[in-house]
């Protein structure tokens, strides 16, 4: 499999490729007012409206770095009912991929509800590689908020 590898603080995630639309420069974003911390703004890719998640935001509880290497990655994101979103992850040292096996990633020992996304890791010449699911990167209040699509008079438009 390939994998997507970037980096969260001084630590190596990788992404599947597979749920990996496109990697762009950082762009331009439209704030959200009163949106939470995290929640960068969203910005519109090819006419589709896109929300902006900074990763280093939500995981570490500091702005990503930026720097030539930070991108944003562009993503797959399932909702409930299984149709699938873009989701922008802004992320640190997008610069790598690495080819491993699922079968050579491990548990990595340690549960952390917080954290579901978290999976198993492999260990390579550079370290520890954290294998990050984009299905369970958010709970599915946020989830909702980033996707759920109001009904015709939530909007004040007539159905």
């Amino acid at each position: 499999m390939l994998f997507l590898v970037f980096e969260l603080g001084n630590d190596r995630y990788a992404l599947d490729v597979r749920q990996v639309a496109a990697v762009l420069p950082l762009v331009g974003v439209k704030r959200i007012p009163r949106a939470p911390q995290a929640v960068n703004g969203l910005f519109n890719y090819r006419g589709t409206p896109v929300p902006v998640l900074d990763l280093s935001q939500w995981t570490l509880g500091r702005p990503s770095a930026r720097r030539l290497t930070t991108r944003m990655m562009l993503v797959h994101y399932p909702d409930e009912t299984g149709r699938t979103h873009l989701l922008g992850l802004i992320a640190e040292r997008v610069t790598q991929t690495a080819r491993h096996e699922a079968s050579d990633f491990l548990p990595s020992g340690v549960t952390n509800a917080g954290a579901p996304y978290l999976g198993p890791v492999v260990t390579d010449a550079r370290g520890v590689l954290q294998w990050i699911d984009v299905r369970t990167l958010l709970p599915p209040s946020f989830r909702d908020m980033l996707f759920k699509q109001p009904v015709g008079g939530e909007w004040g438009l007539a159905p």
